[in-house]
């Protein structure tokens, strides 16, 4: 049994969807981020750094393992599934993980501060990250062209960059820009094991909203 610490996050996604599609046993325990319920005591001495997801493997004496990159590429050598075995392939799925951990996911996550949460609209900032993200996701929508996943079969690394792109009109990013991605997100978005995994944390309604109306969140 995995204990798996989690909030409606592009990251929290990562570690629910690993675990249904890997169909390995978990129990959720939520983190009110709005509480800052990742800060407490107890959760610092899973998670150092304050941050969701995290998880602890029950089988292995309450081993703990944070970030969510780390946690995916626990679950897979867990289990010996989403990961290939051999060198090479191993190191094609790191490195398009290491770009969702290193890119998308920096660079979309400003986008989204600065177009719904930042004090006062910055259109410089906005600009940089949208139009980095927008490169980005053309690097992925180039590599999706030619290849069904990122990683030749579907492994962890679709995993990690799903759930970032799965916000990308909150970010203000059609992805009608990008044929090959969009029909790359519509083929995992419709696996059970996404949908379940995105079902435990569901995104609130706020959010929804202001993806498909556009907006500004407002600060807590």
């Amino acid at each position: 049994m995995i204990d798996l610490y989690s909030a409606a996050t592009p990251n929290g996604w990562k570690a629910s969807i690993m675990l249904e599609e890997l169909g390995l046993p978990y129990e959720l325990h939520r983190i009110d981020l709005g509480k800052a319920e990742q800060k407490a005591p107890d959760y610092l001495r899973i998670n150092p750094n304050g941050r969701i997801p995290a998880i602890v493997d029950r089988e292995e004496g309450n081993f703990a393992v944070f970030e969510s990159g780390a946690i995916l590429l626990y679950l897979a050598e867990k289990t010996g599934k989403l990961i290939p075995a051999d060198r090479k392939g191993r190191s094609v799925v790191i490195q398009w993980l290491m770009f969702q951990m290193a890119g998308i996911g920096p660079m979309q996550g400003q986008a989204h501060v600065f177009l719904h949460s930042a004090p006062e609209t910055i259109p410089y900032a906005i600009d940089r990250y949208q139009n980095e993200t927008r490169r980005l996701y053309g690097v992925l929508d180039a590599r999706l062209a030619d290849n069904r996943f990122l990683a030749g079969d579907f492994t962890l690394a679709d995993v990690a960059n799903f759930t970032w792109i799965w916000f990308h009109g909150f970010a203000g990013i059609p992805l009608e820009d990008f044929p090959s991605l969009q029909r790359w997100f519509a083929e995992l978005e419709a696996r059970p094991g996404f949908q379940r995994g995105m079902a435990v944390t569901p995104v609130p309604a706020e959010v929804v909203q202001r993806m498909t109306q556009g907006g500004r969140l407002q600060r807590p």
